[in-house]
C-alpha cells in the first residue's frame, strides 16, 4: 500500500540520486538539519505536500514529481513551470486597484507556496516591495485583525511569563539564524498598534530572503505583546492582542530580558536579534543592554544612520570639505534621527580624533513638535 509520507532516503532514490530533497524540489543545497524541521522525519507527499507551503509547488510538480508523492488527481493535469504561473499571478495583481488588496494576495501566496512568492518579489522588487513593505504594510497592521488569516510568526505574551522558552520550542525550525523582534508600540509613523504590529516582523524578514539571499526556514518573525494604550485597539472586537494596559517598568524588563535569555539559551550566540519599531525610551534602553551580550541590531537607529552617513560623506565630493567642517541640523529627535546624529558625530571623532562630547556640538537637534503661536 502506498504510503502518504516518503522519506528523505526515498525521494533521494525517487529523484535518480544525488541530492536528496534539494533535487526534486530545486532548492539550493543545505545541511541536513535545514531540510526537514527537527521533529520531522519526513517529508510529506500527496494533499499534506500541497498544503506545506515550504514544499509546494502547484502545478509546476512535473509528471514525475507527481508520481513519485501521489500527486495523481490532487492537480489539474497541466504542469506550468514556475515563469508561467510567476506571468499568471502578476496579471492577477495588477487588477488590483487598492494596495491592501495586493498584500493580502501576496500574504496568501506566501502562505501556500514560498517559493514562488519570492520568486515574483525577487523578479519584480520594484513594483512589489512597496506591498509586501512599506507604505502598504501599515495599512496591513492597522488592519491585522481583520484581515488575519493565518499566523505567521511567533507570538510571546504576558501569558507566557516564565515560560519563553518552551514557547520558542513550538517554532518547527530550529536553524534560526535572525530574528526580527517588535513590541508594537512604535509601527512606522502610525504609534501603538499592540499586538498587529507582526506585520513588521514578517515583511522584513521577507526582505532578508528576498534581497539577502536568507533562507526562509532561517528567519523567525516574533512579536512581544505587552498590551497596548491604543484605545481603539482596545475596543475592537477583532483586535488579535491582549486587551489590556500596556505593561512598564519592571515587568516589561524581566519579559524582555526573559525572551533574550531564550533565544540565546535555544538557538545559540550567533543568532542575530534585530529590534523593530519599539518606541524611542525602550529602542535605545534594549540596544545599549544587550548589545554587551547578544548580536543585536536596530535597523531605525543604527540602519538609517549607516545609510545617511554613506551619503553625507559622498556628497563631500560635491561640496567640499570634511564632515567636521559641517553643522547638521535635524528636524525631531526620534530614533532614526537621534541614530544618524549620533552616528555622524563618532565619524567626526573618528576623523578628526577630537572628543565625542565636542564633536556632538556640531549636531542640532530641533523639536519637530513645536508650533508657533
Amino acid at each position: 500500500m502506498a504510503s502518504n509520507g516518503v522519506s528523505g532516503l526515498d525521494m533521494e532514490k525517487k529523484s535518480g540520486g544525488g541530492g536528496g530533497v534539494e533535487d526534486i524540489y530545486g532548492e539550493d543545497s543545505a545541511t541536513e538539519d535545514q531540510l526537514v524541521t527537527p521533529r520531522t522525519v519526513s517529508v510529506a507527499s500527496g494533499y499534506t505536500l500541497l498544503r506545506d507551503p515550504h514544499h509546494n509547488k502547484g502545478l509546476a510538480f512535473t509528471e514525475k514529481e507527481r508520481d513519485a508523492h501521489y500527486l495523481r488527481g490532487l492537480l489539474p493535469p497541466a504542469v506550468l513551470n514556475q515563469d508561467l504561473q510567476e506571468k499568471r499571478l502578476m496579471h492577477n495583481l495588477r487588477q488590483y486597484k487598492v494596495p491592501l488588496q495586493r498584500y493580502m494576495a501576496m500574504m496568501d501566496l506566501q502562505e501556500r507556496n514560498e517559493r514562488l512568492f519570492y520568486k515574483l518579489l525577487i523578479d519584480n522588487v520594484e513594483e512589489l516591495l512597496p506591498v509586501v513593505y512599506t507604505p502598504t504594510v501599515g495599512e496591513a497592521c492597522q488592519k491585522y485583525g481583520s484581515i488575519f488569516r493565518r499566523p505567521q510568526g511567533l507570538y510571546i505574551s504576558l501569558k507566557e511569563k516564565g515560560k519563553i522558552l518552551e514557547v520558542l520550542k513550538n517554532w518547527p525550525e530550529r536553524s534560526i539564524q535572525v530574528i526580527v523582534v517588535t513590541d508594537g508600540e512604535r509601527i512606522l509613523g502610525l504609534g501603538d498598534l499592540g499586538c498587529q504590529g507582526m506585520g513588521i516582523p514578517v515583511g522584513k524578514l521577507s526582505l532578508y530572503t528576498a534581497l539577502g539571499g536568507l533562507r526562509p526556514s532561517a528567519c523567525l518573525p516574533v512579536t512581544i505583546d505587552v498590551g497596548t494604550n491604543n484605545e481603539q485597539l482596545l475596543k475592537d472586537e477583532f483586535y488579535i492582542g491582549l486587551k489590556q494596559r500596556r505593561a512598564t517598568g519592571q515587568e516589561y524588563a524581566e519579559l524582555l530580558h526573559e525572551f533574550m535569555c531564550a533565544v540565546k539559551q535555544n538557538y545559540g550566540e550567533r543568532v542575530l536579534v534585530q529590534f523593530e519599531d519599539f518606541a524611542n525610551h525602550n529602542a535605545f534602553e534594549l540596544l545599549a543592554k544587550y548589545s554587551k551580550t547578544h548580536l543585536v541590531f536596530n535597523d531605525d537607529i543604527q540602519g538609517t544612520a549607516s545609510v545617511v552617513l554613506a551619503g553625507l560623506i559622498a556628497s563631500l565630493k560635491l561640496v567640499g570639505g570634511s564632515l567636521a567642517e559641517h553643522t547638521f541640523l535635524f528636524l525631531g529627535a526620534g530614533e532614526a534621527g537621534t541614530g544618524i546624529a549620533e552616528l555622524i558625530a563618532l565619524e567626526i571623532s573618528k576623523q578628526t580624533k577630537a572628543p565625542l562630547e565636542e564633536t556632538r556640538k556640531k549636531i542640532w537637534l530641533v523639536d519637530s513638535k513645536v508650533v508657533e503661536t
